[in-house]
Protein backbone atom coordinates (compact mmCIF):
# COMPACT_ATOMS: atom_id res chain seq x y z
CA UNK A 1 0.00 0.00 0.00
CA UNK A 2 1.19 3.53 -0.97
CA UNK A 3 0.75 6.18 1.77
CA UNK A 4 -0.98 8.43 -1.05
CA UNK A 5 -3.93 5.60 -0.85
CA UNK A 6 -4.37 6.39 2.81
CA UNK A 7 -7.25 8.82 3.11
CA UNK A 8 -8.82 7.10 6.31
CA UNK A 9 -7.13 6.23 9.84
CA UNK A 10 -9.29 3.88 11.74
CA UNK A 11 -8.83 3.59 15.43
CA UNK A 12 -9.52 0.90 17.70
CA UNK A 13 -9.22 2.16 21.48
CA UNK A 14 -10.83 5.21 22.78
CA UNK A 15 -8.83 6.12 25.39
CA UNK A 16 -5.22 7.69 25.96
CA UNK A 17 -3.30 6.44 23.25
CA UNK A 18 -6.12 6.25 20.80
CA UNK A 19 -7.52 9.53 21.38
CA UNK A 20 -3.60 10.92 21.10
CA UNK A 21 -2.92 8.80 17.86
CA UNK A 22 -6.43 10.55 16.66
CA UNK A 23 -5.82 13.88 17.59
CA UNK A 24 -2.17 13.24 15.30
CA UNK A 25 -4.25 11.80 12.47
CA UNK A 26 -7.30 14.64 11.93
CA UNK A 27 -3.99 17.25 11.94
CA UNK A 28 -1.99 15.39 9.41
CA UNK A 29 -5.19 15.84 7.20
CA UNK A 30 -6.73 12.11 7.20
CA UNK A 31 -10.49 11.17 8.30
CA UNK A 32 -10.20 9.12 11.45
CA UNK A 33 -12.75 7.00 12.47
CA UNK A 34 -12.40 5.80 16.09
CA UNK A 35 -14.18 2.89 18.11
CA UNK A 36 -14.55 1.60 21.50
CA UNK A 37 -15.30 -1.51 23.46
CA UNK A 38 -19.10 -1.24 22.74
CA UNK A 39 -21.90 1.21 20.69
CA UNK A 40 -20.52 4.36 19.44
CA UNK A 41 -23.07 6.26 21.70
CA UNK A 42 -20.38 5.16 24.56
CA UNK A 43 -17.70 7.45 23.04
CA UNK A 44 -19.24 9.90 21.62
CA UNK A 45 -19.20 12.58 24.28
CA UNK A 46 -15.60 11.94 24.31
CA UNK A 47 -14.94 11.89 20.99
CA UNK A 48 -16.49 15.39 20.48
CA UNK A 49 -14.74 16.69 23.07
CA UNK A 50 -11.31 15.08 22.86
CA UNK A 51 -10.97 14.32 19.06
CA UNK A 52 -13.32 16.91 17.54
CA UNK A 53 -13.49 15.74 13.64
CA UNK A 54 -13.29 12.33 14.33
CA UNK A 55 -16.25 10.20 13.60
CA UNK A 56 -17.00 7.47 16.46
CA UNK A 57 -18.09 3.79 14.64
CA UNK A 58 -18.11 0.28 15.99
CA UNK A 59 -14.66 -1.42 16.07
CA UNK A 60 -16.36 -3.38 12.86
CA UNK A 61 -17.19 -0.44 10.88
CA UNK A 62 -13.92 1.03 11.78
CA UNK A 63 -12.28 -2.25 10.61
CA UNK A 64 -14.07 -2.67 7.07
CA UNK A 65 -13.84 1.64 6.00
CA UNK A 66 -10.44 2.15 7.17
CA UNK A 67 -7.32 2.37 4.49
CA UNK A 68 -5.50 1.47 8.17
CA UNK A 69 -6.10 0.41 11.35
CA UNK A 70 -4.46 1.52 14.54
CA UNK A 71 -4.42 -0.90 17.74
CA UNK A 72 -4.65 0.95 20.50
CA UNK A 73 -6.71 -1.46 22.93
CA UNK A 74 -4.76 -3.07 26.34
CA UNK A 75 -3.03 -5.95 24.54
CA UNK A 76 -5.01 -8.39 26.68
CA UNK A 77 -8.46 -7.82 24.91
CA UNK A 78 -6.22 -8.34 21.27
CA UNK A 79 -8.75 -11.23 20.74
CA UNK A 80 -11.82 -8.64 20.54
CA UNK A 81 -10.25 -7.53 17.76
CA UNK A 82 -12.68 -7.73 14.56
CA UNK A 83 -10.53 -10.29 12.76
CA UNK A 84 -12.89 -10.94 10.03
CA UNK A 85 -13.77 -7.15 9.24
CA UNK A 86 -9.45 -7.09 9.22
CA UNK A 87 -9.13 -9.54 6.28
CA UNK A 88 -6.49 -8.03 3.59
CA UNK A 89 -5.45 -5.02 5.97
CA UNK A 90 -2.49 -3.08 6.86
CA UNK A 91 -2.67 -2.91 10.71
CA UNK A 92 -0.47 -0.99 13.20
CA UNK A 93 -0.21 -2.49 16.50
CA UNK A 94 0.73 0.21 19.18
CA UNK A 95 -0.36 -2.27 21.76
CA UNK A 96 1.21 -3.14 25.11
CA UNK A 97 1.08 -5.13 27.68
CA UNK A 98 0.82 -4.06 31.21
CA UNK A 99 -0.08 -5.95 34.42
CA UNK A 100 -1.64 -3.16 35.92
CA UNK A 101 -4.23 -3.43 33.25
CA UNK A 102 -4.17 -6.73 31.54
CA UNK A 103 -3.57 -8.83 34.86
CA UNK A 104 -1.05 -11.14 35.17
CA UNK A 105 -0.41 -13.05 31.86
CA UNK A 106 2.53 -15.08 30.80
CA UNK A 107 1.04 -15.84 27.31
CA UNK A 108 1.48 -12.05 26.83
CA UNK A 109 5.01 -12.16 27.98
CA UNK A 110 6.30 -15.41 26.55
CA UNK A 111 10.24 -14.95 25.95
CA UNK A 112 10.08 -16.96 22.94
CA UNK A 113 8.04 -14.33 20.77
CA UNK A 114 7.08 -11.37 20.51
CA UNK A 115 3.52 -9.45 21.41
CA UNK A 116 3.07 -8.12 17.74
CA UNK A 117 3.54 -11.59 16.84
CA UNK A 118 1.21 -13.27 19.21
CA UNK A 119 -1.01 -10.56 17.12
CA UNK A 120 0.12 -11.54 14.15
CA UNK A 121 -0.82 -15.43 14.75
CA UNK A 122 -4.38 -14.34 15.72
CA UNK A 123 -5.10 -11.89 12.47
CA UNK A 124 -4.17 -14.57 10.11
CA UNK A 125 -5.03 -13.00 6.25
CA UNK A 126 -3.95 -9.14 7.97
CA UNK A 127 -0.54 -6.99 8.05
CA UNK A 128 0.36 -6.53 10.97
CA UNK A 129 3.50 -3.74 11.37
CA UNK A 130 4.44 -2.77 15.28
CA UNK A 131 4.51 0.93 16.03
CA UNK A 132 3.78 4.37 18.11
CA UNK A 133 3.96 1.69 21.30
CA UNK A 134 7.25 3.02 22.95
CA UNK A 135 6.19 6.71 23.67
CA UNK A 136 4.21 7.68 26.42
CA UNK A 137 0.79 9.06 25.36
CA UNK A 138 2.07 12.61 26.46
CA UNK A 139 5.24 12.23 24.72
CA UNK A 140 3.23 11.52 21.25
CA UNK A 141 1.06 14.51 21.92
CA UNK A 142 3.42 17.16 22.67
CA UNK A 143 6.13 15.80 20.61
CA UNK A 144 4.97 15.81 16.91
CA UNK A 145 7.08 18.29 14.78
CA UNK A 146 7.18 18.76 10.78
CA UNK A 147 9.89 16.90 8.79
CA UNK A 148 13.28 18.35 9.30
CA UNK A 149 12.37 20.29 12.71
CA UNK A 150 15.45 20.62 14.98
CA UNK A 151 14.97 17.99 17.94
CA UNK A 152 12.03 15.84 16.33
CA UNK A 153 11.68 12.50 18.13
CA UNK A 154 11.80 9.45 16.68
CA UNK A 155 8.91 6.58 16.76
CA UNK A 156 10.38 2.67 15.84
CA UNK A 157 8.47 0.65 13.24
CA UNK A 158 8.93 -2.90 12.89
CA UNK A 159 7.06 -5.37 10.04
CA UNK A 160 8.20 -8.04 7.64
CA UNK A 161 6.62 -6.59 4.33
CA UNK A 162 9.09 -3.72 3.29
CA UNK A 163 6.11 -1.91 1.47
CA UNK A 164 4.31 -2.08 4.81
CA UNK A 165 7.04 -0.97 6.59
CA UNK A 166 7.94 2.11 4.29
CA UNK A 167 4.01 3.02 4.49
CA UNK A 168 4.24 3.27 8.00
CA UNK A 169 7.10 4.94 8.07
CA UNK A 170 5.26 7.47 5.61
CA UNK A 171 2.50 7.49 7.98
CA UNK A 172 5.06 8.04 11.36
CA UNK A 173 6.34 11.28 9.70
CA UNK A 174 3.30 12.69 8.73
CA UNK A 175 2.24 12.09 11.95
CA UNK A 176 5.02 14.36 12.81
CA UNK A 177 7.76 11.96 14.11
CA UNK A 178 11.29 10.42 12.46
CA UNK A 179 11.01 6.57 11.31
CA UNK A 180 13.50 4.21 12.63
CA UNK A 181 13.29 0.51 11.27
CA UNK A 182 13.83 -1.85 13.96
CA UNK A 183 13.65 -4.91 11.07
CA UNK A 184 10.84 -7.55 10.89
CA UNK A 185 8.14 -8.06 12.92
CA UNK A 186 9.93 -10.29 15.63
CA UNK A 187 11.88 -7.64 15.99
CA UNK A 188 9.15 -5.53 17.92
CA UNK A 189 10.42 -7.59 20.98
CA UNK A 190 13.21 -4.45 21.54
CA UNK A 191 10.07 -2.12 21.72
CA UNK A 192 8.27 -3.80 24.80
CA UNK A 193 8.14 -2.88 28.44
CA UNK A 194 11.78 -3.93 30.13
CA UNK A 195 13.77 -2.28 27.20
CA UNK A 196 15.62 0.96 26.69
CA UNK A 197 13.28 2.04 23.94
CA UNK A 198 9.67 1.41 26.18
CA UNK A 199 8.91 5.19 27.24
CA UNK A 200 11.87 6.96 25.95
CA UNK A 201 11.43 10.30 23.85
CA UNK A 202 14.53 10.57 22.03
CA UNK A 203 15.78 11.38 18.56
CA UNK A 204 16.63 8.84 15.19
CA UNK A 205 20.23 8.40 16.36
CA UNK A 206 19.66 7.80 19.92
CA UNK A 207 16.60 5.47 19.19
CA UNK A 208 18.68 2.84 16.94
CA UNK A 209 21.52 3.03 19.61
CA UNK A 210 18.79 1.73 22.26
CA UNK A 211 17.73 -0.97 19.98
CA UNK A 212 21.02 -1.82 19.78
CA UNK A 213 21.35 -1.99 23.67
CA UNK A 214 18.37 -4.85 23.71
CA UNK A 215 20.84 -7.36 24.92
CA UNK A 216 21.43 -5.67 28.15
CA UNK A 217 18.00 -4.77 28.65
CA UNK A 218 15.72 -6.83 31.03
CA UNK A 219 13.35 -7.72 28.30
CA UNK A 220 16.82 -8.64 26.26
CA UNK A 221 18.31 -11.15 29.07
CA UNK A 222 14.85 -12.74 29.29
CA UNK A 223 14.53 -13.20 25.86
CA UNK A 224 18.17 -14.50 25.32
CA UNK A 225 18.14 -16.81 28.66
CA UNK A 226 15.07 -18.39 26.78
CA UNK A 227 15.90 -19.24 23.27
Amino acid sequence: MDIKNIHTVGILGAWKVGTVLARLALAAGYRVLIAGSGEPAKIALTVEVLTPGAAPVTATEAATRADVIILALPLGKYRSIPAEALQGKLVIDAMNYWWEIDGIREDLTDPHTSSSEIVQAFLTGVRVVKAFNHMGYHDLEDGARPAGASGRKAIAVAGDDPADLATVADLVDAFGFDPVIAGPLAEGVRLEAGTAPFGANVGADELRAMLDRFPESERGRAVLNAR
